[in-house]
């Protein structure tokens, strides 16, 4: 029994065993989500991050712990987000075609998205602290949390609350679009880069290659619009409404 629990100490100080983990999560997810026939619901984001909080709490194991490990994995967030340049460049004729409807969209988008989680957070009776932490919650991780500190929110609990938009979205997404008869690749895009970033965005390329492509650049014009829409538009909106 000793030596296990020495093997385990070992292993859990090593951030080969959280980076394996990760991967092996993420793969584990992707047979889940073929074996179910691809439901939005079993998308390999969701099934490896359920799996790894499981095992997580199961084995005791500190987040910290884990991150060291899978940071590597976080760094590749950057090169990969670069990526997403090159399905854009190919559809850069239809991008600029389309240059009008995409700016009005995405100014209304983001103004909604912000709007609209104040005024249901007022509402509901929440705290200014946690309103301000979920006003950026449709911009990608980094830059939410950067929009969140600096009008005074949490930066931890908005990392949350993206992912759990992210995963929302992305798992609605498609029905949604089923429901209301959506077809077009350009419209199902936007919308899902706009409102579930990264996620979305990945949502978005198992749709098509072109609704991948306005998805990502969405999901960047979306970070770039709330950094600088959402400390004009939150601080007089909260005041306005006593938070």
């Amino acid at each position: 029994m000793d030596t296990l629990v020495r093997l385990f100490q070992e292993l859990s100080t090593n951030p080969a065993t959280w980076l394996g983990l990760t991967l092996t999560a993420f793969i584990f997810g992707q047979h889940v989500y073929r074996w179910t026939r691809y439901n939005p619901l079993a998308t390999p984001t969701n099934v490896a991050v359920i799996l790894i909080i499981a095992i997580l709490l199961v084995l005791n194991v500190p987040y910290t712990t884990y991150f060291e490990g899978a940071s590597f994995i976080h760094f590749l967030l950057g090169p990969a987000t670069v990526v997403l340049a090159i399905p854009v460049f190919e559809q850069r004729a239809k991008l600029v075609q389309m240059w009008l409807p995409l700016t009005v969209g995405l100014l209304v988008g983001c103004l909604v998205s912000i709007v609209a989680v104040i005024v249901l957070g007022w509402a509901f009776g929440l705290s200014s602290a946690t309103i301000v932490s979920m006003v950026p919650k449709s911009v990608t991780t980094p830059i939410a949390m950067g929009i969140s500190e600096s009008l005074g929110g949490i930066p931890d609990l908005t990392a949350a609350i993206v992912v759990i938009t992210g995963v929302i979205g992305s798992a609605l997404g498609r029905p949604l679009f089923r429901l209301c008869k959506i077809q077009d690749d350009p419209v199902c895009g936007v919308s899902l880069g706009l409102t579930a970033h990264g996620m979305g965005t990945s949502m978005a390329f198992q749709i098509s290659n072109e609704a991948g492509s306005f998805a990502g650049l969405t999901m960047g014009v979306m970070g770039i619009l709330s950094a600088f829409v959402a400390p004009l538009v939150a601080p007089p909106l909260m005041a306005w409404l006593g938070l």
